[in-house]
């Protein structure tokens, strides 16, 4: 995968102050009154009674007045600040257009630079929040981090160029190199882990944890993706939830899906509405739900089914490959019916017996009834259900009680033509009778 990195460049501005020697203040060190600490040229130039001030650094907090109980360690450290307060800057620059602000930290060379207004920040590492300008409650923490971000809120940053692009988004979290790298004005992201999230503009409420996870995402909404490469190329997919290691890895406009397992969902594409469970997944389906993987789990178990009553439910039956259903009855889903006529005299051939299931399916050696489906091949195949491989695995006792009800009527159509001719007869030795007694008694 070829990924074009744009690489993040922070211009400083130096802010020179051109003055004769003569006129240059002289090298201030020592404590001034209302309990400022200075150490440096020009720090603290323009105070007018603040108190509880550290400048040290050439220009250090030089044109504060009034702002108190502020810490500038550096070249321009809080250069600008007139009335904030409660703002800690070490680092050249840092903080260095701050007027009115309170309670912000910056730590590393340009660090918050652009900062005026916006409160309660702090940004650790060169150029982090460098561009924040009314940005509040941000947090940022690494070389290159939010330097982007102008008046979005409450954002959290924590490695090398995490969040660059970030200007107007808010509440995203964003740790480990590259996160979140290209949000603009997404809001509510978390990622986790290098390269999380690294494609999202403005997507919003996703949640990334693991390298690459949800890596091309760009607008998809509400989506979680827990696991290295999990959900990486979606793009504008939403409600998708993926858990383990490449779970619905090239699912890319697909919505709704969950996929918990090591590379679970990883076959689906822009299907929706799937649940896949330690299983591929087929590419392109939807409204599919699927479990397990044939030939790694050959054991089912499922509770709150055994004792269970369902009236006026319907079996569920299961075909070679695992699919769950139901036998269908009505003429909707038929063709060709018609009557079966003698076909169903093939049951007679059947051989019933007793039996006992093998010892490894059945312990106790339950007795049971029923028939052998090898030699209900041999009489009508189409009464065999087959496994995988295409041998005999169980009987179609359903299509067999339907051949019995057939041959049932077609005895009892018997039967009632017997007893009409038995009741003709009868009849007919009745008027004989009557004919001969009548002829007697003359």
């Amino acid at each position: 995968m070829k990924t074009t990195i744009r690489l993040f460049c922070i211009v400083l501005i130096f802010v020179s102050i051109h003055v004769s020697p003569q006129a240059r203040a002289a090298c201030q060190e020592g404590c001034l009154t209302n309990y400022n600490t200075v150490l440096g040229e020009d720090v603290l130039l323009n105070d007018q009674g603040s108190s509880w001030n550290t400048a040290n650094g050439f220009n250090a907090l030089y044109s504060n007045n009034i702002g108190s109980v502020n810490t500038a360690i550096g070249f321009d450290a809080l250069y600008s600040n007139t009335v904030g307060g409660y703002n800690t800057a070490i680092g050249s620059q840092a903080l260095f257009s701050n007027t009115d602000a309170h309670n912000n930290t910056a730590i590393g060379v340009s660090a918050l630079y652009s900062n005026n207004s916006g409160w309660n920040n702090t940004a650790t590492g060169f150029g982090a929040l460098s561009s924040n300008t009314i940005g509040t409650g941000n947090t940022a923490n690494g070389v290159g981090a939010l330097p982007s971000n102008t008046i979005g809120n409450f954002n959290t940053a924590s490695g090398f160029n995490t969040l660059v692009f970030n200007t107007t988004g808010s509440y995203n979290a964003a740790y480990g190199y590259y996160a979140l790298l290209n949000n603009t004005t997404g809001n509510e992201n978390t990622a986790n882990g290098a390269k999380a999230l690294l494609r999202n503009t403005n997507g919003i409420q996703n949640t990334a944890s693991g390298l690459s996870a949800l890596g091309s995402n760009t607008t998809g909404n509400q989506n979680t993706a827990d696991g290295t490469n999990s959900s990486f190329r979606n793009t504008t997919g939403v409600a998708n939830v993926a858990v383990g290691y490449y779970a619905l890895f090239h699912n890319t406009t697909g919505g709704s899906n969950t996929a918990l397992g090591a590379g679970s969902g990883s076959n689906l594409t822009t299907g929706s509405n799937n649940i896949d469970i330690d299983n591929l997944g087929v590419a392109g389906e939807g409204n599919t739900i699927r479990i397990g993987t044939t030939g790694t789990q050959t054991n089912t178990y499922i509770a709150g089914i055994s004792g269970v009553t369902v009236a006026g439910g319907v079996g569920v039956i299961i075909d070679s490959s695992g699919h769950l259903g139901t036998v269908v009855s009505s003429a909707r889903f038929k063709d060709a019916i018609k009557p079966m006529d003698k076909v169903s005299e093939a049951i007679l051939a059947l051989k019933p017996v007793s039996f006992r299931y093998k010892h490894e399916l059945d312990p106790n050696g339950i007795p049971q009834f029923g028939l052998v489906a090898e030699e209900v091949e041999k009489v009508n195949p189409d009464l065999v259900a087959r496994d995988e491989q295409g041998k005999p695995y169980t009987v179609r006792y359903e299509a067999v009680n339907a051949m019995l009800l057939n041959e049932f009527l077609k005895a009892h159509r018997k039967i009632q033509e017997l007893e009409a001719n038995n009741a003709q007869q009868q009849r007919r030795l009745q008027k004989q009778v009557e004919a001969l007694t009548v002829g007697l008694q003359k």
